[in-house]
C-alpha cells in the first residue's frame, strides 16, 4: 500500500449527503440508480451508482451517505454524475454504502 501525506488526504472533499431521490438508470448497461443527493450548502448533486444488489430505490431515500464531492463531473450512461457515492465491496462484489449511525448535517466534511 502506498502512503500519502496528510495534505493529499485533505484535498479530497468527503462530505455527508442525504439521498432525496433514487430512480433506475435505464440507459446503464449494468443495473444502477440515478441519485439526487442533498449536500446542504453545496446543493443537490446527481450521481449514478451501481448499488442495486443491496438497495431498492425506495430504501435509499433518506439515507445519509459519504460522497466524494471534488471529482470532475463525468457522463455515465447518459447521466451527468457530479459526486461519487462511496461504499465497499462485500464478498460477492456487491457495494455496501458508507453511511452513518447518527444523523448529521448535510455537507459535513469527514474529519
Amino acid at each position: 500500500m502506498d502512503t500519502i501525506e496528510w495534505q493529499d488526504f485533505e484535498r479530497v472533499e468527503l462530505r455527508v449527503g442525504t439521498i432525496i431521490s433514487a430512480e433506475p438508470n435505464v440507459k446503464a448497461r449494468k443495473p444502477a440508480y440515478v441519485l439526487q443527493v442533498d449536500l446542504g450548502e453545496f446543493g443537490v448533486k446527481t450521481s449514478s451508482a451501481q448499488i442495486t444488489a443491496h438497495y431498492s430505490a425506495e430504501s435509499l431515500v433518506g439515507k445519509q451517505v459519504l460522497c466524494v464531492c471534488n471529482f470532475a463531473a463525468k457522463s455515465i450512461a447518459g447521466v451527468r454524475s457530479e459526486v461519487l457515492v462511496t461504499g465497499v465491496y462485500d464478498d460477492e462484489n456487491r457495494v455496501v454504502l458508507a453511511s452513518f449511525e447518527h444523523p448529521l448535517p448535510n455537507g459535513s466534511r469527514l474529519a
